[in-house]
């Protein structure tokens, strides 16, 4: 019916059917791309959303209104399409990602990067501290961040949309001048006319503040009150999610177990010659530098199996012996105490044990350790003698029932077939839970360690 009319309006205006067809054709072209609207094949229309709807004064020859209607359709259609463009919606958000199965939300520590800078994909922007590790927040996609969602210091939980990160290079342009409104906020606002022709004696009271009566001098404190230092000389900081996790944790150990400590020594002597004379050849064929540790971690696992008590835990009243053994190793870094797990190390050789503990120890200094990697373990072994403790009562790590603790060497003279030596020795501690363990078990697992240690052979011979 439309069209009917349409050629009916052409035919009345004196058009032949050909050069309407032409026009039609041109309306046509003129509504899948405004932009080449012009001229005689500029029509009208109306839109709705991004679809043209219908045409309206259609532009034929002999139409007196032709100029009229094409400026109106060509201002309509720099008002219609303009905004369009700018409207691209390119804008991504970065969430907080999954931080494991046991771990339900963390604190915002610290951003990495600022409003108006610009970040890669995959690029960190913010660290979340949790109860355990220290877990990034990446960039979904490069380009330039609009805002922060959230501050430091506040709660977040999985999913909780941290920061706006725009794509399109229109945005970097408008949100980099922002950052430059802090500058101008600064800076003090011009003194109205009225104020500026204020005479300047109104300003002298504040010169004479100098001159008022001084307060009284306090009055002396007695020589039996305690002189306490200032307050400035005090700092008040926030612990953070891993450092009171840990003391949750240790002082749960303390309230829960009976803890008992039962102690030895080992003369190092084999075990460092054993080092000294293959460290070259070990670390040619596997890359990794033969240490001691390797050494009492298999020393650990013999015991274990000589004594499995020490590999079981308490579940409430029953008794879980483990048929696998997990070492778990604690790492001090700057952050906090970690308790990465070599897995399966009673089916590890030196090398494998070396490479993993190396491997472990470096994430836990980068604050890269996951989670999974430090859930589980049977036993712990803990080195104090990287700082120089020469003795210690080691913590147990819950759930397990017993740490080991190793110490530093020290030279000492001993007696060896009747005559005084030197020899390097460490002292070493069995902390364990005396509910489960008994002195006999404890001792018997110390010394399994001792022999071992002093003579790496047994392991050759199962003896």
């Amino acid at each position: 019916m439309m069209m009917r009319a349409v050629i009916r309006r052409a035919a009345s205006n004196g058009s032949s059917p050909s050069l309407f067809a032409k026009s039609l054709q041109s309306s046509r072209v003129a509504a899948s791309s405004p932009s080449l609207l012009s001229g005689s094949e500029t029509g009208a229309y109306l839109h709705r959303g991004n679809h043209a709807h219908s045409f309206h004064n259609l532009a034929l020859p002999g139409n007196s209104g032709i100029s009229r209607s094409a400026s109106l359709v060509s201002s309509t259609l720099q008002r219609w399409v303009r905004p369009f463009s700018a409207e691209t919606g390119d804008t991504v958000e970065a969430v907080v990602p999954h931080m494991g199965e046991s771990i339900t939300d963390g604190t915002l520590a610290t951003f990495l990067k600022k409003p108006g800078e610009r970040v890669q994909a995959d690029e960190a922007i913010a660290q979340i501290e949790t109860d355990k590790v220290t877990i990034d927040i990446a960039s979904p996609a490069s380009g330039v961040i609009q805002e922060f969602l959230v501050n430091e210091g506040d709660t977040v939980e999985p999913g909780t949309k941290v920061a706006i990160i725009s794509k399109s290079e229109d945005t970097a342009s408008q949100v980099t001048p922002s950052q430059k409104i802090p500058e101008t906020t600064d800076t003090k606002p011009s003194p109205p006319a009225e104020d500026k022709q204020k005479p300047r004696v109104e300003s002298a009271p504040v010169a004479e503040k100098p001159k008022a009566p001084s307060s009284p001098p306090p009055p002396k404190q007695s020589a039996k009150e305690p002189q306490l230092p200032p307050k400035e000389r005090e700092r008040r900081v926030p612990m953070t999610r891993l450092r009171k996790r840990v003391a949750t944790r240790l002082k749960d150990s303390q309230n829960t177990f009976a803890l008992l400590t039962t102690f030895n020594e080992v003369d190092m002597t084999n075990l460092m010659k054993l080092r000294s004379q293959y460290k070259d050849a070990f670390y040619e064929k596997h890359g990794v530098k033969l240490g001691l540790m390797s050494g009492f971690i298999k020393a650990a696992v013999s015991a274990l199996q000589h004594q499995p008590v020490v590999n079981a835990v308490i579940d409430g009243d029953d008794i879980i012996y483990r048929d696998y053994v997990d070492i778990s190793i604690a790492v001090g870094t700057s952050k906090g105490l970690v308790v990465p797990v070599i897995r399966g190390a009673d089916k590890m050789n030196f090398a494998e044990i070396e490479k993993t503990i190396n491997s472990l120890a470096k994430k836990a200094n980068e604050g890269t350790i996951s989670i999974d990697e430090m859930a589980g373990g049977s036993f712990t072994v803990s080195n104090g003698g990287v700082y120089g403790s020469l003795i210690s009562t080691p913590i147990i790590n819950p759930p397990q029932s017993a740490i080991l603790g190793m110490h530093s060497i020290v030279s000492r003279p001993m007696v060896v077939g009747g005559s005084v030596v030197p020899r390097p020795m460490m002292y070493v501690a069995l902390t364990y839970d005396h509910r489960l363990i008994d002195g006999r078990e404890a001792v018997y697992f110390l010394r399994r360690v001792k022999d071992v240690v002093e003579d790496p052979q047994r392991l050759l011979l199962d003896i």
